[in-house]
């Protein structure tokens, strides 16, 4: 879920999502055994991503959500 609270705009909302599917898609389900959620908590700042967009953003999200899966798989 990403609310509009931290992601006003569409096409940045949109693009989290997409880096999401992506992301989740990499791990093999047959090494997980339960379903995720992933819940935007924490806007990104405007000044450090200024295109709804970018690159930048992207990386920032996918790299964020590789550590986060990465635990998540080491736990039982």
């Amino acid at each position: 879920m990403v609310p509009k609270r931290w992601a006003k705009k569409a096409v940045t909302r949109n693009a989290i999502k997409r880096q999401i599917y992506n992301v989740s898609s990499d791990f093999s389900p047959q090494d997980r055994r339960a379903a995720f959620v992933v819940r935007l908590r924490r806007g990104y700042s405007r000044t450090d991503f200024q295109s709804p967009s970018s690159d930048l953003l992207k990386q920032a999200v996918r790299a964020e959500l590789q550590s986060l899966l990465n635990i998540g798989g080491h736990k039982p």
